[in-house]
């Protein structure tokens, strides 16, 4: 299961890594380009844009494993052990139940916008706006892997094996 777990997480961050990539390159010739012939490509803007957007949605699973998110930990410190597992328990249980909402949601979106057109591209926003339910895919697909350590130690096991207090679950 722990390989199972390893190739997920280094597939995803593969995929982060190539869109970053991408626009960093898209980018750039653009930027060389208009220096250097006074012309630039039409469908830069609209390129790096997606990338940006279909990067954001495919990376907040990867920060959430890390506790990259925002967590405000005030009340959490001063609960007792019993007491953390429980609020811990009640936020991945709201959690899921956001993501799926906003899976339903994005697919909505992604549904209505499909006879749009992107300006330069000509790409219809159904791609664009798929980064949204594909994303909160990933978002439960990662939440649930890290879900029964972060309840019961407010600990992730990475998936090469090591421990990594969460913020927020620090006493748990």
């Amino acid at each position: 299961m722990r390989r199972l777990e390893q190739l997920f997480v280094r597939l995803n961050a593969a995929v982060v890594i190539a869109c970053l990539t991408g626009m960093v390159l898209v980018v750039g010739a653009n930027v060389a380009l208009r220096f250097s012939t006074n012309h630039s490509l039409s469908w830069s803007d609209e390129v790096a844009r997606y990338l940006m957007i279909w990067m954001t949605f495919l990376g907040a699973g990867l920060a959430l494993r890390q506790g990259g998110h925002v967590a405000i930990t005030n009340l959490h410190d001063v609960m007792s052990t019993r007491t953390q597992r429980i609020l811990r328990a009640a936020i991945v249980a709201i959690l899921l139940f956001f993501f799926a909402y906003m899976v339903q949601v994005g697919w909505d979106y992604m549904q209505r916008a499909q006879y749009q057109m992107s300006p330069a591209l000509r790409l219809s926003f159904r791609y664009v706006y798929a980064a949204m339910p594909v994303g909160f895919i990933l978002l439960i697909v990662h939440l649930l892997i890290i879900a029964k350590s972060f309840i019961m130690a407010g600990h992730y096991h990475h998936a090469s094996g090591e421990t990594e207090s969460m913020p927020g679950a620090a006493n748990g």
